[in-house]
């Protein structure tokens, strides 16, 4: 009995791989067909390799998610090539402004300070191209373009009536990417991470032990604009937070196995409070990582909606040395939600799945279109005034200016007197806001100040902490750390301040 209901079994599989096998010739004749008619009947001359290779292909993939391309031989070796090759560059870091580069700081032992380029040094041309008529993009394209070869640079120098002349040649930069960590306060750390790269977690605990590791009164970790990268990495740095066994991710797909990646046994993770900005650009790795933190209730998530990338793509190559990307699964945080947003029809569809998932401790969260912080701060918008100061790149030019008559320290701070002498600064170059506008802004004024001398004078590291002590969203992660969980039920609320009332020392 067993062995003919095997077989029925068998004959029932067959049958359906048989069907599947028909509609896919059916499909591929009808394509065959409207091929053949095209090219003896059309009124012009049918480029095959172009109609299929950008018309049909590509129009078949669209309809499954916008993320699943075809790649031509040509694409499909750019690939490749961008795949083996090293990231090269001159070691200098710029603030760009339309049609102004201006550098802020050269790498210890990079090309730019060999060369001897200087804080406060406008570059004036690239190769013999002026950068004053230049858009934005356009200057952007163009020095990304220039870290790959041989550069000849004109510039200015502050106090220098000649142009400089420099030629600069590009070598293997290693930028890491825990590029930022200090303190925002007494015993509260800040780290910035800017994407997930192969040594990542290596950097972030690092990082983390040069601020005092398991002493920390708590730790700001900041992901926005982290576009994500490698998963893996994610998951070892999830492992830094989280208890042994705990899940961090799971893996979905139809036509592969599902799998679920959970902290190693044998991890020591830090147990201090921890908050996480985010943002619209925190992506793919960066989500898997936030997305483990928030389910656990590990850390608090800050800042805005992410960006909403959770699918894993794998590339097929084909025949005539072409390939595809195909999504092949998505990834799922431990509670069980998407992080994708949600694809239909080749259009991503914005609206959050109705359907709610439980934290550890019993929060509610929402799946799919990226993760919803637990405490919601939206940046400062710009206004007129501010527009206007971004834009003239007064700031950046004063700054310039200014350090070539003052000697600037770490402990530098702007007080009235810089402020005076830049609104006349700004005055002379008709900036001229109305009292009102000033005193509004002047806080604002005072930060984008400091900020920009410190970068030329002592490094964009020192600017950085100025900006990321008066920044909104960091002020909100602060206040956060230490405080129970946004949304926890009353019961969890009621049982927390019940320990921390029976840990604290009795007075006598």
């Amino acid at each position: 009995m067993v062995f003919l209901l095997f077989l029925l079994a068998a004959a029932q599989i067959n049958a359906q791989t048989a069907a599947q096998t028909d509609e896919l010739q059916n499909s591929v004749k009808q394509i065959t067909d409207v091929l053949s008619i095209a090219r003896s009947q059309a009124a012009d001359p049918v480029n095959l390799d172009q109609a299929l290779y950008q018309g049909a292909i590509p129009g078949m993939l669209r309809e499954l998610d916008p993320h699943s391309v075809f790649f031509d031989p040509d694409q499909y070796q750019q690939l490749k090539h961008m795949e083996e090759s090293e990231q090269k560059g001159f070691g200098s870091i710029v603030s760009v402004l339309p049609g102004r580069v201006i550098v802020l700081q050269a790498m210890p032992g990079s090309p730019s300070q060999k060369a001897g380029l200087s804080p406060g040094d406008e570059i004036l041309a690239i190769n013999g191209i002026p950068l004053n008529r230049l858009e934005f993009q356009q200057l952007v394209q163009l020095l990304t373009v220039s870290r790959q070869r041989q550069a000849g640079l004109l510039v200015r120098r502050p106090g220098n009536a000649r142009l400089l002349q420099f030629v600069l040649d590009p070598a293997l930069m290693d930028a890491p990417s825990v590029d930022r960590a200090f303190f925002l306060k007494a015993g509260i750390g800040y780290i910035h991470v800017a994407s997930f790269d192969p040594k990542t977690a290596a950097q972030l605990k690092e990082a983390i032990e040069k601020l005092g590791g398991k002493n920390l009164a708590g730790l700001v970790l900041d992901l926005r604009g982290n576009p994500g990268g490698v998963v893996q990495t994610s998951i070892l740095s999830a492992a830094l937070f989280l208890k042994p066994g705990q899940q961090i991710m799971s893996v979905k797909g139809r036509a592969v196995k599902d799998q679920e990646v959970d902290v190693p046994k044998n991890a020591t993770p830090y147990t201090f409070p921890l908050a996480i900005l985010i943002d619209g650009k925190s992506a793919s790795a960066a989500e898997i990582f936030s997305g483990a933190m928030q389910d656990h209730d590990r850390a608090v998530l800050v800042g805005e909606l992410s960006y909403g990338k959770g699918l894993v793509q794998s590339i097929f190559p084909l025949s005539n040395s072409t390939a595809v990307a195909l999504t092949t699964s998505f990834y799922y945080t431990p509670s069980g939600r998407s992080i994708q947003k949600p694809l239909r029809s080749g259009q991503l569809e914005f609206s959050r799945s109705p359907r709610q998932f439980r934290t550890d401790a019993g929060r509610k969260v929402t799946g799919g279109g990226g993760l919803e912080p637990d405490i919601a701060v939206q940046p400062p918008s710009l206004n007129r005034l501010r527009m206007v100061l971004d834009a003239s790149g007064i700031f950046t030019s004063f700054a310039t200016d200014y350090i070539q008559k003052h000697k600037i320290t770490d402990s530098f701070a702007v007080d009235s007197s810089v402020l005076d002498e830049f609104q006349l600064y700004a005055s002379e170059r008709r900036i001229q806001p109305s009292l009102a506008e000033w005193l509004d802004n002047k806080p604002w004024i005072q930060s984008r100040l400091e900020q920009e001398i410190l970068n030329q004078a002592v490094g964009v590291e020192k600017g950085d902490e100025v900006e990321e002590k008066h920044d909104p969203v960091v002020q909100a992660a602060i206040n956060a750390l230490g405080r129970p969980l946004p949304g926890l039920p009353s019961s969890k609320t009621a049982l927390l301040q019940h320990e921390k009332s029976s840990a604290a020392p009795t007075r006598r």
